[in-house]
């Protein structure tokens, strides 16, 4: 592709050979002679200066210090994700239900579906067009998987689940699992509380490997449209994700929660039951959340409090033994006898 074409596409401004051939896209630090890397920000010029990469693209206000081609675009990651989209298409799946599947009889297939073999498909279960069902798949009955869904392999989708369209579930993935729900009954013994929900994913979400959404105990769980989940999550029964929120590796999430829109939480976030989540909150990486969180703000800590706050606490913490050795050494002067302070 050349460097003019690669610009149009980024809608970037290009300075240098409109010509240059480039073959490959790389990291700044791995990049050869052909190929494009991306310079995220000015204080990597300094590895730019090592790279040998035959071009890179760069934010508008980078201007000095690069000596080679050039492409300046207003969102950087964006415009790489875009060229490498155009470098490294998906893979075309050629339509074709491999005979050692066990596809019920009474389930529907769309039209260029690829089932891999060992997939199960269960009584009644429809399978969009043009989805892509790699090996070890289970699919319960009566499940419903939109158009070009991609569920890679050894993913169990329990009975009853919708999968809305373009939704992407990464290996080991198991949706519609029984909710964690148990009542003492008169003996002091513990009985399950049977969970006859299912769960709901809408269009353009993409699920994490090894992540596990419950069902509902009656009703949905449901992660709305745009939503991005990591690997190592655990949705809890009857829980809502609101649209285009993302969650990183090992959040958990307990019953009954209401996320809303555009949420993000870093790693390893609890969050306790029946807990309501404004929109567009962000919660830092192992934070714990026992209560409501109002919307647009940035949480932090265990308990979860304002992030300005918790990172003056945290500033705060080196200097307490010094402070504790102080206020003991006060409390003695006070104490000392004839002392009327």
């Amino acid at each position: 592709m050349k460097l003019k074409e690669i610009s149009l596409l980024l809608n970037g401004r290009l300075q240098g050979d409109p010509e240059l051939e480039i073959h490959g896209v790389n990291g700044i630090e791995e990049a050869m002679e052909g190929e494009i890397t991306l310079l995220s920000h000015k204080k990597y010029l300094g590895k730019l200066g090592k790279s040998k990469c035959s071009a890179v693209i760069a934010p508008l206000e980078t201007n000095a210090g690069i000596n080679r081609a050039v492409i300046y675009v207003k969102n950087p990651y964006l415009a790489f994700a875009r060229l490498l989209e155009a470098f490294y298409p998906p893979k075309e799946e050629v339509p074709h239900v491999s005979p050692r599947s066990a596809v019920s009889e009474s389930a529907t297939l769309g039209n260029g579906v690829r089932i891999y073999p060992m997939v199960y498909v269960g009584d009644g279960a429809t399978i969009g067009d043009r989805s892509v069902l790699y090996p070890g798949v289970y699919v319960g009955d009566n499940v419903k998987i939109g158009d070009q869904s991609v569920i890679y392999a050894n993913v169990s989708i329990y009975p009853g689940t919708v999968i809305g369209n373009r939704v992407a579930i990464h290996s080991g993935t198991v949706i519609g699992s029984d909710g964690f729900g148990y009542v003492v009954d008169e003996q002091g013994k513990r009985k399950k509380v049977p969970q006859v929900g299912r769960v709901v994913i809408e269009d353009d979400v993409e699920i994490g490997a090894n992540t596990c959404i419950d069902r509902a105990t009656i009703g949905e769980t449901r992660i709305r449209k745009g939503v991005k989940l990591d690997n190592l999550i655990q949705i809890a029964h009857n829980c809502t994700i609101g649209e285009d929120s993302v969650m990183a590796a090992q959040v958990g999430i307990s019953g009954s929660c209401h996320v809303g829109k555009r949420v993000m939480m870093g790693g390893q976030v609890g969050v306790a039951d029946h807990v309501e989540i404004g929109d567009d909150v962000m919660v830092a990486a192992q934070s714990g959340v026992p209560s409501d969180l109002e919307g647009k703000q940035i949480y932090a800590g265990s308990p979860t409090i304002g992030h300005g706050s918790w990172r003056r606490a945290q500033m705060a913490l080196p200097k307490l033994p010094d402070l504790i050795k102080k206020v003991r050494a006060l409390e003695k002067l006070i104490e000392k006898p004839g002392n009327n302070a």
